[in-house]
């Protein structure tokens, strides 16, 4: 049945985890007959159209992506989601697998592939086969790949796909700044490569956030509080990672409101964790009192369920200590007056 020798064949499958197109298979001397055999008497399992798993037990992850990348053809990438959780980002998830493929490429998505009841009797946990597959285009598909295995989109690629994949201009800013978080990827980098994909979508939010990220916003925490307490309710800008010096040693604060020096720390437990952090945080705030200083503090929870709350809260500290007020209500603080 095979033309070719049985190391090459071993290969191949060990390489593509126990999967297999029938292109390669025709190749190796399988013909349509065998293969149509193999795959009704339940030994072997259809995964997609042209994709064969040579095995009738459950698929695991390495087997789901190589079906997909085998699926949609040469020069296909895992991409999205599916490369963040390569990237480590993002834990696994039980969806489809997102691959990007280059213009001209005849595959189109696909849904989960289920398996035929009367070939493949198993238990309703084992009922599918794969998770399906999501398929995306790029006219820049030999830029934006790296020679990982399998492969996948590069770590600022990734992001920006998952950035202009948002439906809001507001979550996709958000996501920007999460992603660029959890990848490792710095403002300049992120900055090089808008410049060189510049996307159709949310150019100028994913620009104005890079500036933001270039004043001194780090984190997840410190974007959203920028972006739902201060620029929504017209706040003043603050200065962000304004140097402090404390026992002789060079501190940065959150948020510093020149105007009147208030200084609004935003605590997020993963940078306060640490019995040393807290040891500074401590000796921060004592030398802020010691200066005679207002400052506020605010963690995740505040800040992103009750944005408005946070302003009204900045804005009466602000107005207390002097500045002329030019704030206004956002539509949520409208709506949630409307309500009471």
């Amino acid at each position: 049945m095979r033309t070719r020798p049985v190391g090459a064949w071993q290969r191949m499958l060990d390489d593509q985890h126990g999967i297999i197109t029938t292109k390669q298979m025709h190749a190796f001397g399988v013909n349509k007959d065998s293969i149509g055999h193999c795959v009704e008497n339940g030994q072997w399992l259809r995964v997609f159209r042209g994709v064969i798993s040579v095995t009738n037990g459950p698929l695991t992850r390495e087997m789901h992506l190589s079906a997909a990348l085998l699926y949609a053809g040469r020069g296909a990438l895992l991409s999205h989601t599916t490369a963040a959780e390569e990237w480590g980002w993002v834990r696994p998830g039980p969806g489809p697998v997102h691959v990007t493929v280059p213009y001209g490429c005849s595959a189109t998505s696909r849904p989960p592939t289920m398996r035929h009841a009367k070939r493949n009797v198993t238990s309703e946990s084992n009922a599918q086969i794969h998770p399906g597959v999501i398929v995306h285009r790029s006219r820049a598909i030999s830029h934006i790949g790296v020679e990982t295995n399998p492969a996948r989109t590069s770590i600022a690629d990734t992001v920006l796909d998952l950035v202009v994949a948002e439906s809001t201009s507001r979550q996709a800013t958000i996501t920007l700044v999460s992603a660029m978080s959890s990848g490792g990827v710095n403002v300049e980098a992120m900055a090089r490569k808008v410049q060189v994909r510049r996307p159709l979508l949310y150019l100028k939010p994913i620009l104005h956030t890079l500036t933001l990220m270039r004043d001194g916003v780090h984190s997840a925490l410190e974007h959203r509080y920028a972006l739902d307490v201060e620029q929504a309710h017209g706040l003043p800008a603050a200065r962000r990672q304004a140097p402090v010096f404390v026992d002789g040693r060079q501190l940065f604060e959150d948020v510093r409101y020149a105007t009147c020096d208030l200084i609004v720390r935003l605590d997020g437990q993963a940078f306060h964790s640490a019995k040393q952090r807290r040891f500074r945080d401590r000796r921060r705030d004592n030398a802020a009192e010691l200066r005679n200083l207002p400052r506020l503090m605010y963690g995740w929870h505040e800040v992103t369920e009750d944005p408005c709350g946070v302003y009204r809260e900045v804005r009466e500290v602000l107005v207390r200590e002097g500045w002329n007020d030019s704030s206004h209500p956002c539509e949520q603080c409208t709506l949630v007056s409307g309500n009471s």
